[in-house]
């Protein structure tokens, strides 16, 4: 089902004099409306969520909900996991710079965004226990 759709996505582009494309029958038309309709949902801004163009949506209610519900954890994990490389990032410039201060800051706030990232199941506990642990590497001073 998936295939067929991206074939007459593919098929059902506009053609070089401007008209609806290569539809000529009725039933290729209401392909046509179909597939015009997938396209302007999935080009919405924040409509299926970006990940979810590329795949049909569900009938049931449930599963669209569950659905959705999928894209905003998934959104929220990649929050932790940015926030987590950006205070790496920090901290690192940080103990370069010989600002031991502000590295401590940058320590105690990256330990304290793994595992709260661990708690809520973005990150493995294995994951996170390696970057706090080469958290504290860099924070000693050797970079390895």
């Amino acid at each position: 089902m998936a295939a067929e759709k991206i074939a007459v996505l593919r098929a059902t582009g506009p053609s070089p004099d401007g008209g609806p494309g290569p539809a000529a029958s009725s039933a290729a038309s209401g392909i046509v409306d179909k597939a015009a309709i997938v396209r302007r949902s999935a080009a919405r801004p924040g409509g299926f969520g970006g990940r979810l163009a590329r795949f049909s949506m569900a009938n049931i209610h449930s599963q669209k909900k569950r659905i959705l519900r999928g894209e905003r954890e998934r959104l929220e994990n990649r929050n932790y996991t940015s926030a987590i490389k950006t205070y790496a990032r920090r901290l690192a410039d940080a103990v370069a710079s010989g600002d031991q201060e502000a590295a401590e800051a940058e320590h105690v706030r990256l330990q304290s965004t793994v595992d709260k990232a661990v708690k809520r199941g973005a990150l493995h506990r294995n994951a996170g226990a390696h970057k706090k642990a080469r958290a504290a590497r860099i924070r000693a001073g050797s970079s390895s």
